[in-house]
């Protein structure tokens, strides 16, 4: 679920070579424009918002889900170099600022961590690998039509879609993954397949739904990932390993430091002898 913002319609294909007319001359009806990324001169008065002014969720249940997808996924890729955004413009076509869609969390990989205003996919040089949608009856049409069709143009290689409260998914939880398929053509080509199993092969997580929030197991590490009240306990305890750790290696360092000396003397009283 996420803001009702200008997005443009589907079209036929992200890789058609884009028109060069100014965003500032385009009708509002004429937004069918391709979405190929470029690089070309920008005129100096074409801006790109951060904001719309508009409310972050509808409800707090909505709210309350996209802040534990976050912050449960910022914790997961601390120190990697990727980045998880929560409901900023996604710009994915140079020179048209009205090409844009707000996606509830995304994870970038292979960029600078960190948050940014807004994102545009020309200037990091990378899609979103991972994209959620904390989805409601009122965005129902758009996030299983116009965004699945956009973000499997766009190669994001797996879309979520979490239903907090249970009003319209079965189940409370859709996931789909880029994966070998055919044109009606019969030609080869990419599209999302449904996940069976609710593992993300792209995060390296399970999947669980927990009533009203979505939680994440660690299949490496055997543990869930923590909820935004649950990190700063497990931060304290993960520090407090670690200077149990630093004192054992202190302690380790200077019991071999003694019977180094030990070893020393030892050898000196035989020399003696």
């Amino acid at each position: 679920m996420t803001r009702d913002r200008p997005i443009a319609p589907p079209m036929s294909s992200l890789s058609t070579a884009q028109e060069s007319t100014p965003d500032s001359a385009i009708a509002p009806n004429d937004l069918a424009l391709p979405t190929v990324t470029i690089h070309q001169p920008q005129p100096a008065d074409i801006v790109y918002p951060s904001a719309d002014g508009k409310p972050l969720a509808e409800t707090y249940l909505h709210l309350n889900a996209i802040i534990a997808i976050l912050k449960a996924l910022q914790f997961h890729l601390c120190g990697q170099q990727a980045t998880v955004l929560a409901d900023q413009f996604l710009y994915y076509s140079q020179g048209y600022p009205r090409l844009r869609v707000a996606p509830d969390v995304m994870v970038i990989f292979n960029v600078a961590p960190g948050g940014r205003d807004n994102y545009k996919i020309w200037e990091e040089g990378e899609i979103p690998s991972v994209i959620f949608e904390v989805t409601s009856p009122g965005t129902r049409q758009e996030d299983q039509h116009h965004k699945h069709w956009l973000y499997q143009q766009m190669g994001v290689q797996e879309y979520w879609l979490f239903d907090p409260k249970n009003e319209w998914i079965e189940g409370q939880l859709r996931g789909y993954q880029l994966g070998p398929s055919r044109t009606p053509d019969g030609d080869p080509c990419e599209a999302y397949l449904p996940i069976t199993d609710n593992q993300s092969a792209v995060l390296g997580l399970r999947l669980e739904v927990c009533g009203p929030l979505l939680r994440f197991f660690n299949e490496a590490t055997g543990q869930w990932l923590p909820m935004p009240d649950e990190i700063g306990d497990v931060l304290a305890e993960r520090d407090r390993v670690a200077a149990e750790l630093d004192q054992e290696r202190q302690a380790k360092e200077a019991a071999l430091a003694e019977l180094a000396e030990l070893r020393e003397r030892l050898r000196q009283l035989e020399t003696d002898a």
